[in-house]
């Protein structure tokens, strides 16, 4: 049976291009997919073959402006909440009801607020997605959650004590989507639930889009919850030919990145001088991905041995690397993974830090707060991924995991399933 699928998204690449592969799944599969984000992506996603919807805010995903308040290790999480989402609150919804109509069923973001809303007055089925395991904020499994990062050792004390932690949370960040309460009062709907913690979730269904290696389901994780795997999007880009010849001239290098927004972190200019001089105390080939603005500047500093590009696709460069340093997004962390090649996270906000203390636990990467991390720090930790075995052998085993799993048919088979009389 063919559906239309509405699926919504906001954000970052690492956003984007789970929900795209999906699509593009769907649509493989005989669906009409449609993904409803940014104008910004716009040629985008239909240059992947699928639908596109335009969603208010139109904000400009790679406004350097923008992306230094959403990437403060504080605040971050308020700003992209409260201030770029919330103001155009009523818009989005206006939009997602324009995009929602004939639609067989939706699929939401965490942050897109208003997609449920919209499903929910035009009577649509909805089912949600999550791309990090924070966002089910377990009491069992519980997260490191900026700007308290240090508090994910509460659950040695117990889930009452994680479950303390989360009520204070819920509290504070109330505030954050009281426009959401407003909206629906205004629509005649019933209050709801916290929009970010239970109110973000399906009963019809939820979509992990993470390996289970990474988050296992929990007792207090909402029902009908699928972990797919990760979902890839491979579409976008190629290797730039002076990156590949590079590749080709020597030995594997270390792959230094921020992706596509915590390039816009203050100190990112810091990271990329603190990861030239890494690079060169240890004798290593270096790979810089420095955005759209910096990639000129840079290369004309630039020691021998070490290039800069502004982007390569991830599934092209990470398995040529020795090692591979980013910010642990949820996406780079996806990409990193798969390569099945040692990491060094240096998270920033959001859940960066949680993924980082996760993909650390496998035993296949090492995790730096990006305020710690410096030339001498740098050096010193990649010196223990490059010359202990047992980093590259466990990163590879997860690689092979993580390569087996079928994310985009465990997810496609969810929402069919979700679809079905």
């Amino acid at each position: 049976m063919s559906a239309r699928i509405v699926l919504a998204t906001a954000g970052s690449y690492g956003d984007l291009f789970p929900i795209l592969g999906l699509a593009v799944g769907l649509a493989a599969r005989g669906h009409e997919a449609v993904v409803a984000s940014s104008p910004h992506y716009k040629a985008l996603i239909e240059g992947a073959g699928v639908g596109f919807r335009p969603i208010r805010p139109d904000l400009n995903p790679f406004d350097p402006a923008i992306l230094e308040r959403v990437m403060d290790p504080n605040k971050g999480s308020e700003v992209v909440v409260r201030e770029l989402v919330m103001p155009a609150l009523a818009e989005s919804y206006a939009d997602f009801v324009d995009a929602v109509a004939g639609a067989d069923l939706v699929l939401s973001h965490p942050i897109t607020f208003a997609a449920p809303l919209a499903a929910e007055t035009q009577h649509v089925p909805w089912m949600a997605s999550v791309l990090a395991p924070l966002s089910f904020f377990s009491r069992y499994d519980y997260p490191a959650i900026p700007p308290f990062t240090a508090l994910v050792h509460v659950t040695a004390l117990g889930p009452w004590a994680a479950g303390s932690m989360l009520a204070l949370a819920r509290a504070a960040t109330r505030s954050w989507v009281a426009p959401v309460v407003a909206l629906r009062r205004k629509l005649g709907l019933p209050p709801g639930k916290h929009p970010l913690f239970e109110g973000q979730f399906s009963p019809r269904g939820n979509l992990a889009l993470f390996s289970s290696l990474i988050g296992e389901p929990q007792p207090d994780w909402p029902p009908n919850t699928t972990v797919t795997g990760y979902v890839f999007y491979d579409g976008h880009g190629e290797l730039p030919s002076a990156l590949a010849e590079f590749l080709d001239a020597g030995d594997p290098p270390v792959v230094f990145t921020l992706g596509s927004t915590a390039i816009g972190a203050r100190g990112a200019d810091a990271f990329y001088a603190a990861s030239i001089a890494a690079a060169r105390a240890l004798g290593h080939r270096a790979v810089l991905l420095v955005g759209r603005n910096d990639a000129a500047r840079l290369r004309q500093r630039l020691p021998d041995g070490i290039v800069a590009a502004d982007y390569a696709p991830h599934h092209l460069l990470f398995p040529r690397a020795a090692a591979i340093v980013h910010h642990g997004g949820a996406g780079t962390t996806g990409q990193a993974l798969r390569a099945g090649r040692p990491a060094l996270v240096v998270p920033h906000a959001h859940d960066q830090p949680d993924n980082g203390r996760r993909v650390a636990k496998l035993g296949a990467a090492r995790a730096l707060d990006a305020r710690r991390y410096s030339a001498a720090r740098a050096t010193a930790e990649l010196q223990r991924l490059l010359e202990d075995p047992g980093y590259a052998s466990r990163a590879e085993a997860v690689g092979r995991r993580v390569r087996a799993e079928d994310g985009v048919g465990a997810a496609c088979g969810a929402i069919e399933r979700a679809i079905r009389p």
